[in-house]
């Protein structure tokens, strides 16, 4: 049962990356997605264990996975399946750095992942390549795909992807120069990195937050149709105008009942605090990687239940839901039965 399901959110996650056809590709040629990622940010990672890396290959693959091109994204995924530490790099930037892969991972990936923490940690990658090259076909397909979930969205855990500079001059690497800003190669990728730069941003004093409707959040916990436990996030309107209408205008989550699971869509982003274990926000990042729906900001920093935050730290996925009327479980399962509820499956991003 567990396997089925996960089998059938993988799917849903493909659909949306592979959707849209191009008649070039479908005539048997592949053509070029642009803006192509810079991905420098590969030889930085020791999951490819010092072996030449096809950039090109890794920087077209994630286009194509990027722009929805199915026939694209299967032309190239064959050709990264059969170039293994290309392939091990590339799932080495997510994997390496996240605490854990997540419930909808595949077996593949959350065996393997613990090989790529490990990696990242001693700096040498020959264990995990190793594992790559020993993978079936099927295998490595799964952990390509779960890898280029993570790169369509354009996500890496924020806070941690600084560590990733240390890797510059490993002796187990090609000589290569450091940039001017460590930071850009992750930029140039498509990788979302926060400085308090970044954060200082001058908008003439419109917070545009304030222009659409807002949302008040309280957490609970629901369960995958396993029984697996998984965080939950719900809706209630805080402004005149939010509500479902708003919800079916801004969002394109689907209508849910309380029962079974709503789509999975990485896209959909709840911010979290590792500092002060506290939620920022809730918000959709577009495809240039910036955010382009907000529904709900923190007003002050609330410490969460460590119960509660373990669970999140475990899932790094969260079931949000809504609108309420108020901020109750009495509303929510009221919203449910009304038929009054819109739900999706979204990833935390810890920073």
């Amino acid at each position: 049962m567990v396997k089925k399901h996960g089998k059938k959110q993988r799917a849903r996650q493909k659909s949306r990356r592979t959707g849209a056809a191009h008649a070039s590709a479908a005539a048997g040629t592949t053509h070029t997605h642009t803006p192509l990622p810079n991905m420098d940010v590969l030889p930085l990672m020791p999951h490819g264990a010092g072996r030449v890396l096809d950039l090109d290959l890794a920087a077209r693959l994630v286009a194509a996975c990027r722009a929805g091109c199915g026939p694209c994204q299967k032309s190239l995924a064959k050709k990264a399946r059969q170039d293994r530490p290309t392939l091990a790099a590339l799932a080495g930037v997510p994997f390496g750095l996240v605490p854990t892969v997540g419930m909808f991972a595949s077996a593949t990936t959350r065996e393997w992942a613990p090989l790529a923490r490990d990696a990242k940690a001693r700096n040498s990658g020959i264990e995990a390549l190793a594992a790559v090259e020993a993978m079936t076909d099927e295998q490595v397909s799964e952990l390509l795909e779960d890898a280029l979930d993570h790169w369509a969205a354009g996500g890496v855990p924020e806070e941690q992807i600084a560590d990733m500079v240390k890797f510059v001059g490993s002796p187990n690497l090609p000589p290569r120069q450091r940039p001017a800003d460590p930071m850009d190669a992750f930029r140039q990728a498509g990788i979302e990195v926060f400085t308090l730069d970044d954060l200082d941003v001058d908008l003439g004093g419109i917070d545009t937050y304030h222009l659409a409707e807002n949302y008040g959040v309280f957490i609970g916990q629901t369960a995958t149709p396993e029984g697996r436990p998984l965080p939950m996030l719900t809706l209630y309107p805080e402004t005149e105008g939010a509500g479902i209408e708003d919800l079916e205008h801004r969002t394109d989550w689907e209508h849910w009942g309380l029962h079974g699971m709503p789509d999975m869509d990485p896209h959909w982003r709840l911010r979290a605090n590792i500092a002060d274990r506290s939620l920022q926000g809730l918000v959709h990042v577009g495809p240039d990687g910036e955010d382009d729906i907000e529904l709900w900001r923190a007003s002050e920093t609330v410490s969460l239940p460590a119960e509660w935050w373990s669970l999140l730290d475990q899932a790094q996925h969260v079931l949000v839901a809504g609108p309420v009327k108020e901020g109750s479980h009495e509303a929510l399962q009221a919203a449910g039965d009304a038929g009054e509820l819109l739900a999706v499956i979204a990833r935390v991003s810890f920073h």
